[in-house]
C-alpha cells in the first residue's frame, strides 16, 4: 500500500517551488492564486528570497503547504495514496491530497495558524530542543520534573524527540538531560513553543476558523499527530487538527500504525527529504520515495 506524506516547518530552501512555476501552467496558476489570497507575493520569497526570511513563521508555513500541494496538484492522477501523513503544518497538505480542504480554503487555514502562531510566539519568549540519544520516557520524566512548562513536542523517530516550553525550562532540561546520557539537547532556531500549552492563544484563533469551513469527505485515512491512529470521519479531523496545536506530534506511532495496517512504501511530497530519512529510522523494511515532476 502506498503511503504519501507531507513534510513540515524546517523543510523550506532558497528557490523551492521555482522548478514546478517554470515548467507547469497549473503550478504557475495555483502560485498566482495563492499570491492574490495572501495579499502578498509569496512566490517571490519562496524563488529569490533568503534563507532568514523564508524562516518567519508566517512565511515557512505557507510556503511549505503550497510547494507540497502544487506538487501533488501537478502529478495529479499519477498519486494515488492509499492512507496520507503530514508532520505538523504537514497535516494540512494531507488533508488537501486527500480530498478533505480544497486547495483555497487550506490555504487560508495555513495563513490564518501562521499568524496565530506566531502572535503567540511574540506573547511569551519561548523555544525548543531537539534531544537525541535517550528513551522517549526519560526525556518525558525529566520534562515532568522540570520547573516551568516543558513538555515532549515531536516523537520524531526512536532516539531523537523534540521538546518545547518556556526558554528557562528549556534550559534546565536540557542540562538535565545531559545528565541523563543524551547524546546531544540541543536549542533550536525556532519562533517559540510550537505543541505545547503555550500555543493555548492560537489554538483558540484557529478553533473558530476551523469549525467555520466545510470539510469533505477524506478519499483515503488520514493519519493524524494527535492520535497517530487513521481517521476517517470529518468532524473528528477538525477536532483533533484544533488539538494539534498543543498536543506533541506522535510520528514514530503515526508511521509505526501506517507499517502495521498495510504501507510498505512511503512517498514524500514536497520539499526535501527529512521525512524519509525518519521512516527508515522507524522501520527499516519500508520503501521510501520523494514525488518528482
Amino acid at each position: 500500500m502506498n503511503a504519501y506524506i507531507f513534510p513540515g516547518q524546517g523543510a523550506q530552501f532558497s528557490g523551492m517551488g521555482l522548478d514546478l512555476y517554470e515548467n507547469s501552467s497549473l503550478a504557475q496558476e495555483l502560485f498566482e492564486q495563492a499570491n492574490a489570497i495572501l495579499g502578498f507575493n509569496i512566490t517571490d520569497i519562496m524563488f529569490e528570497g533568503s534563507a532568514e526570511e523564508l524562516k518567519e513563521t508566517k512565511v515557512t508555513q505557507p510556503a511549505i503547504f503550497l510547494h507540497s500541494v502544487v506538487l501533488f496538484k501537478v502529478l495529479g492522477d499519477s498519486l494515488k495514496p492509499d492512507m496520507v501523513a503530514g508532520h505538523s503544518l504537514g497535516e494540512f497538505s494531507a488533508l488537501v491530497a486527500n480530498g478533505v480542504l480544497s486547495f483555497d480554503d487550506g490555504l487560508k487555514l495555513v495563513a490564518q495558524r501562521a499568524m496565530a502562531m506566531q502572535k503567540a510566539c511574540e506573547l511569551q519568549p519561548s523555544t525548543m530542543a531537539a534531544v537525541l540519544g535517550l528513551n522517549d520516557d526519560i526525556v518525558e520524566k525529566v520534562c515532568a520534573s522540570t520547573e516551568g512548562t516543558v513538555v515532549a513536542a515531536n516523537y520524531n523517530c526512536p532516539g531523537q524527540l523534540v521538546i518545547s516550553g518556556e526558554i528557562e525550562a528549556i534550559n534546565k532540561a536540557c542540562e538535565a538531560l545531559k545528565a541523563e546520557g543524551a547524546r546531544r539537547a540541543l536549542v533550536l532556531p525556532v519562533g517559540g513553543a510550537f505543541h505545547s500549552p503555550l500555543m493555548e492563544p492560537a489554538k483558540e484563533e484557529l478553533a473558530a476558523a476551523i469549525e467555520n469551513m466545510s470539510f469533505g469527505k477524506p478519499n483515503c485515512p488520514i493519519y493524524q499527530n494527535v492520535t497517530a491512529n487513521a481517521v476517517k470521519d470529518e468532524s473528528l479531523i477538525k477536532a483533533n487538527l484544533i488539538s494539534q496545536l498543543t498536543a506533541p506530534v506522535r510520528w514514530t506511532q503515526s508511521v509505526q500504525q501506517m507499517v502495521a495496517d498495510g504501507a510498505s512504501l512511503f512517498t514524500e511530497v514536497g520539499p526535501g527529504k527529512v521525512l524519509q530519512g525518519l521512516v527508515k529510522k522507524i522501520n527499516r523494511a519500508s520503501e521510501t520515495a520523494s514525488a518528482t515532476l
